[in-house]
């Protein structure tokens, strides 16, 4: 099974980091074949240009690997901050630059872009860590949590992934080691829950880093 861990943070100390670094951990031991992707190490230029809108375009080498891997991928984790109720721009480019038609979905014969299309991407599980310095209690009563309808129903299901688990952790800002240790445990445990029948692979793949 592959597995594609695209994660969106600036800071290479941030806990963001260290969940993506657990998830990897814990993927290459249940023997799946890793593809973490740091998008702000890689330099991702999350500016969508004119040029790549068409269906065919010729794609820059790094967003064509984007695209490829996430053909291939059995599964998906993606990893952000909530900042404004939405992914950072890096994460957001990556959306608008690498979902795209002919990618992770494509419209019905004789369908202008006006229907509903057929999503294309083949991950079984999508999981979605996200992290955050609003108080739960206050992110569901005031924002109503945008990142869970953006994530599960505007892009995730659009492109054809039916089964995703989503996981915010906060308040990161004033957690303490512990508390961190804690959620790390727990991004492993989640990820042994929705990826474990990688285990039946163990020994054969790789991890292929960023």
């Amino acid at each position: 099974m592959i597995v594609s861990i695209i994660l969106g943070h600036p800071d290479p100390n941030s806990f963001n980091h260290a969940i993506a670094a657990t998830a990897a951990k814990t993927l290459a031991e249940l023997g799946c074949e890793v593809r973490l992707h740091d998008l702000c190490a890689e330099g991702f230029d999350p500016v969508l240009p004119a040029a790549e809108i068409a269906r065919g375009a010729v794609l820059p080498p790094l967003v064509d690997r984007h695209c490829r891997e996430i053909r291939e991928a059995d599964g998906l984790v993606l990893v952000h901050p909530n900042w404004w109720g939405m992914p950072p721009a890096v994460m957001k480019g990556w959306i608008d630059r690498v979902l795209r038609p002919g990618v992770a979905y494509e419209f019905l014969p004789g369908d202008g872009g006006e229907g509903v299309p057929v999503g294309l991407l083949k991950p079984i599980t999508a999981v979605v860590f996200n992290t955050s310095n609003t108080p739960q209690e206050r992110e569901r009563a005031v924002f109503g949590d945008p990142l869970e309808r953006t994530w599960r129903d505007c892009v995730l299901d659009f492109c054809g992934v039916r089964k995703v688990v989503r996981r915010m952790f906060g308040v990161v800002c004033t957690s303490r080691p512990e508390d961190r240790a804690v959620w790390l445990d727990e991004v492993a445990q989640t990820i042994r829950a929705e990826f474990g029948p990688c285990a039946a692979n163990a020994g054969t793949t790789k991890e292929t880093p960023a």
